[in-house]
């Protein structure tokens, strides 16, 4: 039986920090889904169908990566995917909260699925998908925060 973990998130874009998680949570696992979220909450600088592209290009290579879009509960996504476990990625305290809660609320609505939580490496932890927007709309170089795959997307960077 395989080990299955979505990882969840807008990515918006999709950066070096995301990636980091993803190829450490694959020790743990033996396939990963990335749950690209709708969330128009955030207003996002891209819209769905181009983020989802963006993750799928990073991935590429990964055979046992796989992103898919989705609107609801990420609940509902990790069941219909087989997944034991949420995967998610903590850069700091700061995030211990926010986490803890939204994996508090995740076990009353699925208890047999847990949450496992990936510290950033060290020189990831400032990286964030809102100073990437805020830098690349300002021309400022960003491709050591992003894959080379999302390069080409982003405003000021060609």
């Amino acid at each position: 039986m395989k080990r299955i973990a979505v990882y969840p998130g807008t990515f918006d874009p999709i950066s070096q920090g995301h990636v980091d998680v993803v190829l450490r949570g694959l020790r743990l696992v033996d396939r990963i889904v990335i749950g690209v979220a709708e969330n128009t909450a955030k207003a996002p600088m891209f819209d769905l169908a181009t983020r989802l592209e963006m993750v799928r290009r990073v991935f590429a290579d990964q055979p046992r990566v796989e992103a898919v879009a989705f609107t609801g509960l990420l609940v509902e996504l990790a069941q219909d995917c087989g997944a034991c476990a949420i995967l998610r990625g903590l850069r700091a305290a700061s995030d211990f909260e926010y986490e803890f809660q939204m994996a508090t609320m995740n076990r009353r609505l699925s208890p047999e699925l847990e949450t496992v939580f990936v510290m950033a490496r060290e020189d990831y932890t400032f990286v964030s998908s809102r100073f990437i927007r805020e830098i690349a709309r300002m021309g400022g170089d960003v491709s050591s925060l992003v894959p080379p795959a999302v390069l080409p997307f982003l405003p000021n960077q060609g």
